[in-house]
């Protein structure tokens, strides 16, 4: 009996992976603004028929804004436990430059230069980042398999 990892397609699993953490950093670090209720009437006339439907737009709004928050809660959690189960080296990199509130303003080069002591090479940083990946990728089934016909 023997198993085999797959063989990922390595730009669509990066992306893949950097989206999912770009998102993160979204619901993280911006605050979630809730739905109100409009209190205030139109001042435009409607002239429609009745829809037979009722709705509770309050209701809806307490339920979207509870399930919203539910959801980035457990999103980012989520991600977080898959993040900690990477090896030291990987999930360092994984933090520092995708999971920080500067994610965005760093570059590759400020990590492997002046994050890591001591510095790494471009080489070594790339293939460290790319272990990484491909664990998120298959810890958070996002990964993009390479098929071959």
């Amino acid at each position: 009996m023997s198993f085999e990892l797959p063989e990922l397609d390595r730009k669509a699993t990066q992306t893949a992976v950097e989206a999912e953490l770009e998102k993160y950093r979204l619901y993280k670090y911006l605050i979630f603004e809730e739905r109100e209720a409009a209190i205030t009437a139109s001042p435009e006339i409607k002239y429609h028929g009745p829809t037979n439907q009722t709705g509770d737009q309050t209701g809806s709004i307490a339920i979207y804004n509870a399930d919203q928050q539910k959801y980035r809660k457990d999103f980012c959690e989520r991600i977080e436990r898959a993040v900690s189960r990477l090896p030291k080296m990987e999930r360092f990199l994984i933090e520092e430059r995708y999971m920080s509130k500067d994610g965005d303003y760093l570059t590759d080069f400020n990590v492997y230069c002046h994050k890591f002591q001591p510095p790494i090479s471009a080489m070594t940083y790339a293939k460290i980042r790319w272990k990484a990946f491909y664990r998120l990728a298959l810890n958070l089934n996002i990964a993009v398999t390479k098929y071959t016909d």
